[in-house]
């Protein structure tokens, strides 16, 4: 189906691919869909429910039906076949309606770059091409991006020949035509040094403030050729002061008897196959149209070999100039009438022509017409996807038959097709003037000298005629709506019958506009169906909503590079060296690689941490503790920053003191917990949880720069530039004093919750006397460069033994501190967790505060925090399991009245314990109840969640 000449295809070299196992031709310039016409591939996919074949039926994105599977040189699902750019080694398949992901992972890279501009073009037709020129005349940053990879549009498919009104820039002819007035326009656009032009770039997104999003495709059009360097895609994160739309418009077809057919093809798109590509979609074709511009789409195929069967036109007369044209090729017309089936096995064969009458239910005196292609045009649609997300509204143009777009809240207008304007000259001359008034409005001045755009030699007829939907039939089981979803006409009307009249609900209720084409074809069509099944207007439904992404967008490109070890960072400490080279078994705690516990030969991870354990309370253990977050918060103004955001008083903390504290959201749960040290009076060390750290800087500064901008404070993660090192045990106290013979370590010189500077090892630090095991204990904080000298002496001592994370949470548990995470979850206030004390009554505000008093706050049975004794001493437990009141379940639903949040085997206590959510919980003790475990209940009595040491006396010293 090749012609012998024409297109803008490179027919001096010959590309190779496969398609379902067989092996076919093309050449660069091609896409898959074209080349798949060109060797006569009529079915290139099978639609999802009904297993119908399917065919092309678009030249662009807009395609509905032809989605195919690409498998090398790497597997990519659900790719429109019209969209695909045809490369050497290309092997794809067709889909039964789904796609296949990979089983590798994918070798290319993904990137995303960040951009500014004057003025962003979106859509690189004689509109666009216009606008860009007229935006770019005075130096400005313009931007121009178009999904394909040639820019021109619509010129690029058709013969249109154009007076270029500058000959003397752009080439030396004044009559040009239009392919390559584009082709001169754009390197013109090229060669100036503010101007930027991206091919095969998909806008995909319009955010507030003008921000929008673009997907370019680098590499996957080269296939195996891609070089290794380059990313496959890119995402373009745009912000520009003022956008043009001319995205252009979207020819639909209309709803009649086997419209899903292979060969079944809009017009518009056939004429591009045959002047772009060079390709005949059919030999015998049959159109079917309502307006003039399928006759442009009918003369170029009969002028490229094809035969037209007819025309079947809705109208009672087509423009003049169509009709003189249809008499001089010879096209018989046949006004007043309409497509009543397309038929055939498999793709088609025969058209079904009727006249109708407009008081009848079906057409009458049907003619049957031999025919391998039917074109249809049932209207253009301005794509006005952008325009919608970007805030602007829309209505119903009655004359034009189709929605336009009317006025945005942003700094964006639409120009030529996008919003409405269907003649070439229109669309030139409308297209500039919008990039003169972006360019103004960017820059803020006038501009003196105005670039005057081209015009159409000729006029190709696009008049919009008569908008026409649907042929009444009897039976609409085969008149398809959205052929990728199976939607038909009857489905439509089964959702009104049920009642359903928005067309939101229609749209969820049928499935019809929802795959990867998002019903660029089928969404106004639908409307219309809608509208004639509730006798209402098209006008008055509207349209279904415009969301993001305008064209589906593989995972991979919004990842970028953050996929892998780029997407989640293994961060590990100044000591990790040590740890790994002293046998530590590790644990991801966030980002971290934290040492979980230090099996010894023939130990198992409880003996392990039995032993641990028993070196932490009877004699001196240490843990590497860097990962607590850490955020110096300085300025005259911290003091007030941290009264306001945790539940008691930091103001009061005097100099060289430490406070534990607890920050609330609003609603008064818990969100993180941690101590605070006072460096000097303006000046203070805040520590977090290791999983919380980077949020709770976030709450910080979304406060301060949100509610609170007035407050003089600055907050600085330090994480990374101290690592800590928990000396813990009551031979702590003997083993700091041997490595800092300067420091007075008494407990009355040194008391609980204070901090000193001073050497350890030979070493500036700052030892702070804090607790997280319920021992007497110790943080040594130095620089990150120095952590590892400071724990190498410590080990050197041999009087200590390093202890992992699993072991601090027996010690911080068998205490009863919690873990923010894990003893929460979200609904839990400090008083549930038995930390009254720590809300202060003596502040007027902090975030949380007034949600104590709501009254469900207070409730009596919310759950709270305690400990669990199982009567088994010797069973554990397993986190996560319910609890209830009985000995024996009751019939399902079962009340839950809590459930556990970590359990352990402790070596201090001799036995297991628990720690628990449970209701009403704190009013509890000493009750039994029970937690279902592999079909048996379980006896547990309900204890304080202080399990050890209750006075604190081994951590007072």
């Amino acid at each position: 189906m090749r012609r012998e000449n024409g297109g803008r295809i490179d027919r001096g070299t010959t590309l190779r691919f496969t398609f379902d196992g067989s092996e076919y031709t093309g050449h660069p310039g091609d896409t898959l869909a074209s080349a798949l016409l060109a060797n006569g591939v009529r079915q290139v996919a099978t639609s999802v429910k009904l297993g119908r074949p399917r065919g092309i039926v678009s030249a662009g994105g807009e395609e509905p039906s032809a989605v195919v599977q690409i498998e090398a040189p790497f597997p990519e699902p659900m790719l429109p076949a019209t969209t695909v750019e045809l490369y050497e080694g290309l092997v794809a398949t067709s889909l039964p309606g789904q796609g296949r992901l990979a089983t590798e992972p994918d070798p290319a890279r993904y990137d995303a770059v960040h951009a500014h501009c004057d003025v962003l073009v979106v859509g690189a037709g004689p509109a666009g091409l216009a606008a860009a020129r007229a935006a770019a005349g005075t130096g400005a940053r313009v931007i121009l991006a178009d999904e394909r990879s040639e820019p021109g549009g619509s010129l690029l498919g058709t013969r249109e020949t154009i007076t270029e009104s500058e000959p003397d820039v752009l080439g030396p002819q004044e009559v040009i035509p239009g392919a390559e007035w584009a082709a001169a326009t754009t390197a013109l656009l090229d060669g100036l040094p503010e101007v930027r032009v991206l091919r095969r770039t998909t806008v995909i997104g319009y955010y507030d403030d003008n921000y929008v999003v673009a997907v370019e495709r680098r590499t996957n059009h080269l296939g195996a050729a891609a070089p290794a360097d380059v990313a496959r895609e890119r995402v373009w994160r745009i912000r520009a002061k003022r956008v043009v739309l001319a995205t252009g418009a979207h020819e639909r077809s209309i709803a009649f008897a086997g419209n899903d057919l292979p060969g079944v093809m809009l017009a518009g798109s056939a004429r591009a196959y045959a002047n772009r590509y060079g390709v005949l979609p059919g030999e015998r074709a049959v159109v079917f149209t309502a307006n003039d511009s399928a006759y442009a789409a009918a003369f170029d195929l009969a002028d490229a070999g094809a035969q037209i069967a007819a025309i079947v036109e809705v109208r009672s007369a087509p423009g003049a100039a169509c009709a003189a044209g249809a008499r001089e090729r010879g096209i018989e017309v046949l006004t007043g009438h309409v497509v009543t089936a397309a038929q055939g096995d498999g793709q088609l064969s025969s058209v079904l022509a009727g006249r109708l009458r407009p008081e009848a239910e079906a057409a009458v005196g049907e003619r049957e017409l031999a025919a391998d292609l039917l074109l249809v045009s049932g209207g253009w649609n301005p794509v006005a996807h952008l325009f919608s997300q970007a805030g602007g509204t829309l209505r119903y143009d009655e004359a034009l038959g189709t929605i336009v777009p009317v006025a945005c809240r942003q700094a964006v207008e639409a120009a030529g097709a996008a919003k409405g304007v269907f003649t070439l000259t229109g669309c030139l001359a409308d297209g500039a003037e919008a990039g003169h008034r972006a360019l103004e409005a960017a820059l803020g001045t006038a501009v003196s000298e105005r670039y005057t755009p081209p015009r159409a030699t000729t006029e190709t007829p696009t008049a919009p005629g008569t908008a026409f939907w649907l042929v009444p039939a009897t039976d609409y089981g085969a008149h398809f709506v959205d052929p990728q979803r199976d939607v038909t006409v009857a489905d439509v009307l089964r959702a009104t019958g049920a009642g359903l009249r928005s067309v939101e609900h229609i749209k969820r209720y049928t499935t019809a506009g929802t795959a990867h084409d998002q019903g660029k074809t089928s969404g106004l069509l639908t409307t219309a169906i809608v509208a004639h099944a509730l006798g209402a207007s098209v006008g008055e439904l509207g349209s279904t909503t415009f969301r993001a992404p305008y064209a589906p967008v593989s995972f991979a490109a919004l990842a970028g590079r953050d996929r892998g070890s780029l997407h989640d960072p293994v961060r590990v400490t100044a000591l990790h060296e040590w740890h790994v080279a002293n046998g530590a078994l590790f644990e991801n705690v966030g980002q971290w690689k934290r040492p979980w516990y230090y099996p010894r030969e023939g130990e198992d991870m409880e003996a392990a941490v039995l032993r641990e354990c028993a070196a932490a309370r009877e004699g001196v253990a240490a843990m590497d503790a860097s990962t607590l977050g850490k955020i110096d918060v300085i300025g005259p103004d911290a003091a007030e920053l941290l009264d306001r955001l945790y539940t008691n008083l930091m103001s009061s903390l005097a100099v060289g003191a430490i406070r534990y504290g607890v920050m609330c959201r609003p609603d008064g749960m818990v969100f993180d917990d941690g101590t605070v040290i006072r460096l000097a009076e303006d000046h203070f060390l805040v520590t977090t949880t290791t999983g919380n750290a980077a949020a709770v800087l976030d709450w910080m500064e979304e406060w301060l720069q949100t509610e609170w901008p007035t407050l003089r404070v600055h907050c600085t993660s330090v994480t990374e530039q101290w690592a800590t090192v928990a000396l813990v045990g009551p031979g702590s106290r003997e083993v700091l004093s041997g490595l800092a013979p300067d420091l007075a370590v008494s407990a009355a010189d040194f008391p609980f919750m204070s901090w000193r500077e001073v050497e350890v090892a030979g070493l500036p630090a700052r030892v702070c006397r804090i607790s997280f095991s319920g021992e007497l204990a110790y943080e040594i904080n130095v620089t990150s460069w120095d952590g590892l000298r400071l724990w190498t002496a410590i080990m050197d001592t041999g009087l200590v033994t390093p202890y992992g994370t699993e072991t601090m949470h027996v010690l911080r548990a068998e205490k009863g501190y919690p873990i923010v995470g894990q003893d929460t979850d979200g609904t839990v206030t400090p008083q549930d967790l038995g930390m009254a004390w720590v809300v202060s009554k003596k502040k007027p505000d902090f975030v949380g505060k007034r949600s104590f008093a709501r009254a469900d706050t207070a409730r009596a049975d919310r759950k709270q925090l305690v400990g669990l004794l199982p009567e088994d001493p010797g069973f554990l437990l397993p986190e996560g399991a319910h609890l209830v009141a009985g000995a024996e379940l009751p019939e399902p639903p079962v009340p839950t009245l809590g459930h556990v949040t970590s359990s352990y085997r402790s070596a201090a206590l001799g036995r297991t314990f628990a720690l628990a959510l449970v209701s009403g919980g704190q009013g509890r003790a000493g009750e039994r109840l029970y937690a279902p475990v592999g079909g048996v209940l379980v006896p547990v009595t309900v204890t304080s969640h202080v399990l050890y040491d209750p006075e604190g006396a081994r951590r007072d010293g």
